[in-house]
């Protein structure tokens, strides 16, 4: 063998450790969201997972974050949904910095949280919210009933088909989040004027041929427009997979875990 060969396993080496070391990472971090079912009083049944405060003091209202995860993360396994972005928030620095309830809940396979065609320059929104959506809400409620959350600080983030389930969502019930992080999602523009009191920080990759950047960059335009004051992140020379970059924001923490229903003005 020559010392090209062993050149190259030299360095291929590092990175395989690297590799185990992150996926050991990433299972441990699954572990720490509990895994549920909702049940409707109509016995329908909504899976969802759900990440508590680390040493949760119960005198303590506490945020939650509902995240609504993309297209690819579809299913029954009850796991699928914590593939992309949302264990960001369970890093240790991130659960140390910002104590909070999470959850995400996951849409089966043939359902959207938004019943639209996400590759169109534009939609209306529907007359009513989806199946999956209407009973993330019910869920949503019932753990504001039970959990010690503080309802003026509930927060809502999701990514591609999520993505625009944050945008449905916040023009549905838009005194129910204290913010909102819609990531490569799209929303009715003529529903601006009812969430311009909502701190919006939206993001999206220029290079996304799946969802047009434009149906981002038409949402805050309008909302701006409207009077409100929303942030917009764009990466350049980045397709549809924007929220690698979105959810490792540090300054996106601090920004969202500072915001609050009691100083917004309606």
């Amino acid at each position: 063998m020559n010392r090209d060969f062993f050149g190259k396993y030299i360095l291929v080496i590092p990175l395989l450790i690297v590799m185990l070391f992150a996926g050991k990472a990433m299972a441990q971090d699954e572990k720490l969201f509990e895994k549920n079912t909702f049940f409707t009083k109509q016995g329908d049944t909504l899976l969802y997972r759900l990440l508590r405060p680390t040493k949760s003091d119960t005198t303590v209202k506490y945020p939650l974050v509902l995240f609504l995860h993309g297209a690819g993360e579809r299913g029954r396994d009850n796991t699928s949904q914590l593939k992309s972005g949302v264990l960001n928030f369970a890093t240790e620095q991130n659960r140390k910095a910002y104590p909070c309830y999470v959850m995400a809940p996951q849409c089966p396979p043939g359902f959207r949280w938004v019943e639209v065609d996400w590759k169109l320059p534009s939609h209306v929104q529907p007359e009513q919210p989806s199946v999956y959506l209407a009973r993330t809400m019910l869920l949503l409620d019932s753990l504001v009933k039970k959990l010690n959350i503080d309802p003026n600080r509930i927060y809502i983030a999701g990514l591609s088909m999520g993505g625009f389930g944050v945008w449905d969502a916040i023009s549905r019930w838009p005194d129910k989040f204290a913010a909102a992080v819609p990531v490569c999602g799209g929303g009715d523009t003529a529903k601006a004027a009812v969430i311009k009191t909502i701190p919006i920080w939206a993001f999206h990759g220029d290079n996304d041929k799946l969802v047009m950047p434009s149906r981002s960059r038409d949402m805050i335009a309008k909302i701006k427009k409207a009077g409100g004051n929303p942030k917009y992140t764009e990466y350049p020379a980045t397709g549809h997979n924007a929220w690698d970059k979105a959810f490792s924001e540090k300054e996106m923490y601090q920004w969202l875990f500072s915001q609050t229903n009691a100083n917004r003005k309606k």
